[in-house]
């Protein structure tokens, strides 16, 4: 309630009780009684308009009293001086009626006050933890801020070349002057609060609170306030919000940095990878195929047809191993950098098995491939050679982990609006937890290291299997070896195929 209403309020309300009391005189009733009425407005007043207008209310009740209402009536001369006694003890009772009342409001403002600013903290706590965007949460924060304590308000934060820039503010504020950033500059320097209730520029409209976690000041939080006063309380509120603020920045700088320094291992680490898996796998064809080339070429009529032949066989799978290598690294490049596009088209998945068997036929040795079709085999929308380059490897996979004589089994089967191509062979198998895993860039099973490979043949089928919107799997054979199984979708929108 506004002063000048309340003054209104209470003079009309005296006005109204002493209408009344005079309107029921004919009940007699005692003065004391009346007297006790006459602290109604008192009470009221104090309550709902403050400890002045309380007084106001004691004073014009007391003259009202005597005036109307103590013999002489329509006189503020008194018969008996005991009453002058009895207005005294009424000015003391209203006086105290009223401090307490007052005192009773402010200390309910304050457990209200104290209540909003512990829910917006904890509100605030809660979307620290859920949202990841800073620059949304630290809007959020400023208009909670403006919201609850009328001001404008500001986040500023540290650039790259480390000067203070607004990273967020509040609706009502685009951007602060050139005494509030010199002012800011300074707080975030020396880690120290300033303006407004601080012993540093305490006339200045601003206050201006470090952003501070773990002996790190962050940034700085600037509260332009309209008011000319600050109560302690916002001032504890406002620090506490500075210190949520500057945990939330952390935890994110913080986790950004970690990401960085995994980033950074995990390149390292791909990038031995790369380099040992191809010296490795290029240094033994390359030895093979120098050494066949310098035995032919040094060879003074030693070898017989047979020879040189067996030569050239070993020279052309040297170069194949090396092409074969070659291909996996391009394709992991493309597939990785997003340079691979689909060339769709209906396929023919015989025609595919087809020019697969012919492509591993010159290093499958003695090791049988048997094909199992259904009579009936749909047409797939997707890249031939892609699909052709999936089926190799995981082809090659089988016969290089396999012993020679052994069978491996291509079989196609079509289900509800997909088509499986499965791979099974007879050799050393896979443990239960290496079949999501071996599908990983360089991983090898412990139970293959001994056989030369790089680990990104099957990386490779499944990013192109995922392109065209399918899956890949591994599975033990139940007899012996591994089943690797490709989901392909039937009858696909042309729009839905996922390109890079």
């Amino acid at each position: 309630m506004k002063q000048k209403q309340a003054y209104l309020w209470i003079t009309a309300s005296t006005v109204v009780l002493v209408i009344i009391l005079k309107s029921i005189s004919w009940m007699t009733p005692d003065l004391v009684n009346i007297a006790l009425i006459f602290l109604l407005p008192v009470i009221l007043s104090a309550m709902y308009g403050g400890k002045w207008p309380s007084f106001y209310a004691a004073g014009i009740g007391v003259l009202a009293f005597d005036f109307f209402f103590v013999p002489p009536f329509i006189s503020f001369s008194v018969e008996d001086i005991r009453y002058l006694f009895s207005f005294v003890i009424f000015l003391i009772v209203a006086a105290l009626t009223a401090s307490l009342a007052a005192q009773l409001k402010q200390q309910l403002q304050f457990a209200r006050q104290r209540e909003a600013y512990t829910a917006s903290l904890y509100e605030i706590s809660k979307e620290i933890g859920a949202i990841t965007d800073l620059h949304l949460l630290l809007e959020n924060v400023s208009l909670k801020v403006s919201r609850t304590v009328h001001a404008q308000t500001a986040f500023c934060l540290p650039n790259q070349k480390n000067e203070l820039e607004i990273a967020a503010h509040s609706p009502e504020s685009s951007k602060l002057g050139q005494s509030e950033m010199v002012i800011s500059e300074w707080v975030y320097r020396n880690g120290k609060m300033a303006g407004r209730g601080t012993d540093v520029l305490r006339e200045s409209q601003g206050l201006y609170i470090p952003l501070q976690a773990e002996d790190r000041t962050y940034g700085v939080l600037a509260v332009i306030l309209e008011d000319s006063e600050l109560s302690d309380e916002t001032l504890r509120w406002l620090e506490a919000l500075g210190g949520l603020a500057a945990s939330a920045i952390a935890r994110v700088k913080l986790s950004e940095e970690a990401k960085l320094a995994h980033l950074t291992a995990e390149s390292e680490r791909l990038r031995t990878a790369i380099l040992d898996s191809v010296s490795h796998e290029l240094r033994t064809p390359l030895a093979t195929v120098i050494g066949s080339a310098t035995a032919m070429i040094e060879e003074d009529g030693l070898f017989s047809p047979e020879d040189k032949h067996d030569l050239l066989i070993t020279i052309r799978d040297g170069a194949l191993r090396m092409n074969r290598l070659v291909s996996n690294l391009l394709g992991m490049v493309q597939l990785e950098s997003g340079m691979l596009r689909l060339r769709k088209r209906w396929c023919d998945v015989e025609d595919i098995i087809g020019v697969v068997l012919k492509q591993v036929k010159d290093y499958q040795q003695h090791r049988k491939i048997r094909v199992r079709l259904p009579e009936q085999m749909p047409l797939i929308l997707g890249d031939e050679v892609l699909l052709e380059q999936v089926l190799v490897n995981v082809v090659s996979n089988s016969i290089k982990y396999s012993p020679d004589f052994s069978e491996i089994i291509i079989e196609a089967q079509v289900g509800g609006a997909t088509v499986s191509l499965s791979v099974a062979d007879a050799g050393i198998g896979l443990e239960e937890t290496d079949g999501e895993r071996i599908f990983d860039k360089f991983y090898r099973a412990d139970q293959t290291k001994h056989v030369p490979g790089t680990g990104l043949g099957l990386a490779i089928c499944k990013g192109i299997v995922e392109l065209h919107g399918g899956t890949i799997s591994a599975k033990p054979n139940p007899e012996r070896g591994t089943i690797i199984t490709i989901s392909l979708p039937l009858n696909e929108a042309e729009e839905d195929w996922k390109t890079i």
